[in-house]
């Protein structure tokens, strides 16, 4: 099998929610090496201009929009700064996380997962469905192993993620007439600066212990670098899986199989 060309992703439009960070900036990162136009929407200005400001081969093609993806008007006028009637791949990948069981997930806490997780996924899709009806294109959703599996203490993370999924199967099946293919990722623990940052707030002291833990909940024995998921959202939007539209993805080291 041939590998991956660069001309499959040259000059095609490419949107990354959440793309300054973490997973979200190493899927940008690619895509741009590869020869896409990558524009990442992202409410973190801070980090944008930090992505703005980096003068590597590999982000030389990545343009940054301040957007909060909960707000339509917000996703509304992103895309209208996109000078590109056409868009050929979104990937939704930004959201937020919540530890807790229905018992202490507050009305708030459930509204701001729901607003992020869900509804950002809702606001993109709708908008950039007009703009890839005419062409076709890819749409990859950012679902998790909580979408499929039951995690304890992760009640609005969980809900949030089942529904990216099943969002994943209805786009698929409303949009295969067009061309518009719709699949989604549903990684583990990923190794990011959120796990870091969640590591040293609440176990202050214990980070290596904790890491360590948390490492060997994948049976493979370690967490996932953002580079791999990136490498697979590559392939899912790329000429070569023309043939794949919804479906999941797990990238888990074993974790649904192998710990059932």
């Amino acid at each position: 099998m041939q590998s991956l060309q660069a001309s499959d992703f040259k000059n095609k439009t490419t949107v990354v929610t959440g793309g300054s960070s973490g997973i979200g900036l190493a899927i940008s990162e690619l895509f741009s090496s590869r020869g896409a136009n990558v524009y990442v929407l992202d409410v973190n200005q801070r980090q944008g201009k930090q992505v703005k400001a980096m003068k590597t081969e590999s982000t030389e093609k990545i343009n940054f929009i301040k957007c909060d993806v909960s707000s339509l008007s917000d996703v509304k006028n992103a895309f209208a700064m996109i000078d590109q009637e056409h868009i050929d791949i979104l990937i939704n990948n930004a959201g937020v996380a919540h530890i807790g069981t229905i018992e202490q997930t507050t009305e708030s806490d459930l509204d701001r997962i729901y607003n992020i997780n869900i509804k950002g996924v809702f606001n993109c899709i709708k908008e950039v469905i007009p703009r890839m009806k005419s062409e076709g294109g890819s749409i990859l959703n950012l679902a998790s192993v909580a979408s499929v599996v039951g995690i304890s203490d992760r009640f609005a993370y969980s809900m949030s993620k089942g529904a990216v999924l099943t969002m994943t199967y209805s786009i698929a099946k409303d949009y295969i007439e067009s061309g518009i293919r719709c699949n989604c990722i549903a990684p583990a623990r990923i190794h990011t600066p959120f796990v870091d940052g969640f590591i040293s707030k609440n176990y202050p002291g214990h980070e290596s212990e904790m890491f360590e833990k948390l490492s060997k909940t994948q049976p493979i024995g370690r967490m996932g670098r953002p580079e791999e998921v990136a490498h697979l959202a590559l392939y899912l939007c790329s000429n070569e899986a023309s043939f794949i539209t919804g479906s999941c993805f797990p990238l888990d080291g074993g974790f649904i199989t192998l710990n059932s």
